[in-house]
């Protein structure tokens, strides 16, 4: 296990800054998600990481040492592609001790290192096959057996998961996780996929135009975003201009023109600092519905998204459209209904609007 460091890390190509000023540390044995959309820099980093390229300007120091002029076949780790990127005129076991051909290990040494990464990765006595008669799932763990098998200091996991069908993802994710958390290995995982990085990760860094918008556990990203990007990038947020008209010692108080005025905690405004102008965000699965009558703002049902033990409604308040995700314990409400809408003060964060920040 080795402790990971990004030091005022720059990449530029030509003209484009794919990273700006990445301070980031990855810590020794944990499971790290670098999160965002397409373009952002994630897979940059990971590269840097990796050796496949160097950094415009900064330091990599893994356990300590600086990597920068290292090549990739010193760096001692392991790598594992959406592709799989497996020799398939090759046996499985062929591909798992490819990268142990180029270390001083006796054949031996090579097989029995083979037989145990099958087993970690629950796949024992296929050394014998090859990759096309393996399904996507078990390819992809002959992939991560690879990458483990050299006992890498890092593991860096590019997207590993992209190319498998929806309900594969879902199970290999938690195998995956379960795998890094037995052999212990400090992990970098690069996605999109805001499910694979909340279900999966010790920390999330999440990205947006080459910059660190957040570093925070699943739940501090999650419950407390740190910039509107953050907020819209995970989970349905709604999102409505407020006003502050008040601050007390747990508390400001915002004011917007959908639900008048709502006492935020302070441990959520922690970025809102002395502005008057902010914005209220609300998690979509926070805003219950209710008949009319009841406490909250009056709102009018313009869709609705059923979605089995749950619905995901898009509603009318005033000039403005929100949604809100409600359990269904009978029938849904229907397109056109009245209802109340009501919030949980306490569910919502005050932030600093992202239009007057540096682009």
């Amino acid at each position: 296990m080795a402790r990971v460091e990004l030091n005022d890390i720059r990449k530029s190509f030509g003209a484009v800054q794919a990273v700006r000023d990445a301070n980031i540390v990855f810590e020794e044995g944990s499971f790290t998600t670098l999160l965002g959309p397409s373009g952002c820099g994630k897979t940059t980093i990971l590269r840097m990481i990796s050796g496949l390229e160097s950094p415009t300007s900064g330091d990599i120091l893994v356990a300590g040492q600086r990597v920068n002029d290292v090549p990739i076949h010193k760096r001692n780790l392991g790598l594992v592609f959406q592709n799989y990127a497996l020799f398939p005129h090759r046996t499985i076991g062929e591909n798992i001790a490819f990268g142990l051909k180029y270390r001083d290990v006796s054949k031996s040494d090579v097989a029995r290192k083979v037989t145990e990464a099958l087993e970690i990765v629950r796949l024992p006595g296929v050394e014998d096959r090859y990759p096309s008669q393996l399904s996507g799932g078990q390819q992809q763990r002959i992939a991560l057996a690879r990458a483990i098998v050299i006992e890498p200091d890092v593991l860096l996991l590019d997207e590993p998961l992209s190319a498998l069908d929806a309900n594969l993802r879902e199970d290999m994710r938690v195998e995956l996780k379960a795998i890094q958390d037995r052999i212990g290995v400090t992990s970098i995982f690069v996605t999109h996929d805001q499910s694979e990085a909340l279900a999966m990760s010790d920390k999330i860094i999440v990205m947006s135009s080459g910059r660190v918008e957040q570093v925070g556990s699943p739940s501090e990203v999650y419950n407390t975003p740190a910039s509107e990007f953050v907020a819209r990038f995970l989970g349905a947020s709604n999102l409505l201009d407020a006003r502050v008209v008040a601050r007390e010692a747990d508390h400001v108080v915002l004011e917007t023109t959908e639900f008048g005025k709502t006492p935020v905690p302070m441990s959520h405004a922690a970025t809102l600092g002395e502005r008057a102008d902010a914005k209220l965000m609300v998690r979509a699965e926070k805003l219950t519905l209710g008949p009319t009558g009841q406490e909250g703002a009056e709102a009018v049902v313009e869709a609705v998204d059923y979605q089995g033990q749950l619905a995901r409604y898009f509603l009318r308040v005033g000039d403005t459209q929100l949604q809100a995700m409600n359990m269904i314990d009978e029938a849904p409400y229907r397109a056109g209904d009245t209802v109340s809408l009501a919030l949980n003060p306490n569910a919502c964060s005050a932030l600093p609007p992202d239009e007057d920040r540096d682009v």
